[in-house]
């Protein structure tokens, strides 16, 4: 598979987690359960965002590895606008496994809805018109 097949249809990949994403935080008044599948949906879209970031790159030439090189590359090359807030995105996701601690579930739930969503529209929206 080619690198411009492979990026594609991976962001195909993100467009429908994103939509997900979309939907799970359209909803009011989520129960802690709820609350919880919006921050497993997220981290899906988040490794599916970051991932489909590493294959577009790859395919303009760009040598990246890990998900600290590609956002690094991504803001370099104008595809992520805020480069800390994606630093802090994947610094977080650590945080995000810890669900069943009501506390850390709330707050990455609110980094989601208030911060994160908005960055991964942003790229999606980027990546797309390269579609």
């Amino acid at each position: 598979m080619s690198a411009d097949t492979r990026w594609k249809q991976r962001f195909h990949n993100f467009e429908k987690a994103f939509k997900n994403l979309e939907e799970a935080l359209a909803k009011t008044e989520l129960s802690k359960l709820e609350k919880a599948g919006v921050i497993q949906i997220y981290q899906f879209t988040f490794e599916l965002a970051w991932k489909t970031t590493k294959n577009y790159l790859e395919e303009k030439g760009v040598s990246v590895k890990f998900p600290r090189d590609t956002i690094k590359e991504a803001f370099k090359y104008e595809i992520i606008e805020d480069g800390e807030l994606w630093l802090d995105m994947l610094q977080k996701r650590n945080l995000m496994a810890h669900t069943y601690d009501e506390a850390l579930a709330e707050l990455a739930y609110s980094l989601i809805a208030d911060h994160y969503y908005a960055a991964l529209r942003q790229v999606l929206l980027k990546l797309g018109a390269e579609q």
